[in-house]
């Protein structure tokens, strides 16, 4: 060891370059891995609290997308009538309907009723709930309820009045003259939940420049005067089912035999057909990871190798003081293995940034928050794997200097 320590002191240049080229692909390999489990659980099977969407006719993923993370384009909308019926059905536990089509900021606006806060549940026994100091809108009031992630980005606090923008994408000449006063700010849920401004259903439909089509002819809300049922319409209606047997028989009328509208069922396998469908660009990053993991075995290898001349004569002297072939050999293994420990080590920093930034990211696009202390197979199985391709990659440059020749190489240097 006394060997190896006066090795990397010698070389500490090259060493260093070499364990930080080991700490990037150890790193790397961690959270490419690790990013990658989390993301497919959060988005199939994570605090979503729903079953089921029903929308326009179209792709059950659009539908998905647009109503349960909030980043895709509505495929249409459906009758009111339509939330009635499925609000009805025995086999549907809870019916929450959504109309969307505005934002604040670039945030979603997402007209619904106080059944997502009341009767909602994202996970088991927890529910959307207001911070103190602020309450659920009224169902009759211009009132807003602001995601938590909204009101730590743009600012707003309970008692602002807020002007909300048409369209899905934020744009100041789009501003309507309409005013919503901010009467609650949730709880962080670390679901989608927290990006979206939320407002009650009729003060969607009662918006400057909103038409509504339920009954399929064009009918504009006047003032806050009553609005008939046949005339509203909802982008799509988020359910909650009793049991599987209702989603089996609710695809077969609604998707099967029915051809007005869709029934995305179950969520979570629409989000994992996705996962399926882009499974290459993981396979991509994957193999990228893995061709660095190989650059950095040859960069110990090389760094290694080619100070092997200049220490020949070092391990001449050493075999002429009695030192055995087999302690050479060993001596240049355990180097090789000590670069890739220490770079493995410095490693988990490069993995904790790459997590890091990728917390920020997903949270700030999709609402999803990852867990940075979860724990991953990757990060034991990373670094075996990488220890003992360091291991190897001292082989060569070992079995170099076991045949180091004693004689040649204690020559008088003139």
């Amino acid at each position: 060891m006394r060997l190896v320590i006066r090795s990397l002191r010698q070389h500490a240049l090259s060493t260093i370059v070499t364990l930080l080229s080991v700490a990037l692909a150890s790193g790397l390999v961690m959270a490419v891995f690790a990013i990658k489990r989390q993301t497919y659980e959060a988005f199939t099977g994570g605090p979503i609290g729903f079953d089921a969407v029903l929308g326009a006719r179209g792709s059950p993923l659009q539908l998905v997308l647009n109503t349960v993370f909030h980043l895709e384009t509505s495929p249409g909308n459906i009758p009111y009538t339509a939330y009635k019926a499925i609000a009805a059905d025995p086999g549907v536990e809870l019916a929450v309907p959504y109309a969307v089509g505005d934002n604040y900021e670039g945030f979603r606006v997402v007209g619904t009723t106080t059944d997502l806060f009341t009767r909602f549940e994202y996970s088991a026994g927890r529910k959307l709930t207001v911070a103190p100091g602020g309450r659920i809108f009224a169902e009759e009031g211009r009132e807003a309820v602001l995601g938590s992630y909204v009101a730590q980005t743009t600012g707003a606090k309970v008692g602002d009045v807020i002007h909300p923008y048409h369209g899905l994408q934020f744009d100041e000449s789009q501003e309507h003259e309409d005013e919503y006063t901010v009467v609650g700010i949730l709880e962080p849920s670390n679901s989608p939940s927290d990006r979206v401004v939320w407002i009650p259903l009729m003060g969607i439909y009662r918006m400057e420049g909103h038409v509504l089509r339920g009954t399929g002819r064009p009918f504009r809300p006047e003032g806050d005067g009553v609005i008939p049922e046949e005339h509203r319409e909802v982008s799509a209606v988020m359910l909650k089912l009793k049991d599987p047997t209702a989603g089996i028989y609710l695809d077969q009328a609604i998707n099967r035999t029915g051809k007005s509208a869709t029934l995305a069922w179950p969520i979570g396998r629409v989000m994992a057909d996705l996962f399926g469908k882009i499974g290459w660009v993981n396979n991509v990053l994957a193999m990228v990871a893995y061709l660095v993991v190989v650059v950095a075995a040859g960069s110990i290898l090389a760094s290694i190798y080619n100070t092997m001349n200049e220490r020949r004569r070092e391990f001449a002297i050493l075999r002429a003081l009695g030192a055995r072939r087999g302690t050479v050999f060993s001596a240049i293994v355990l180097e090789s293995t000590t670069i890739t420990v220490l770079g493995v080590l410095v490693g988990y920093l490069v993995y904790a940034a790459i997590l890091g930034a990728a917390l920020v990211v997903v949270r700030a696009q999709t609402g999803v928050v990852l867990d940075a202390f979860r724990f991953d197979w990757a990060l034991v199985l990373t670094p075996i794997g990488m220890s003992v391709l360091g291991a190897l990659a001292g082989l060569v440059p070992a079995f170099k200097a076991y045949r180091t020749d004693v004689a040649s190489n204690l020559t008088p240097i003139s």
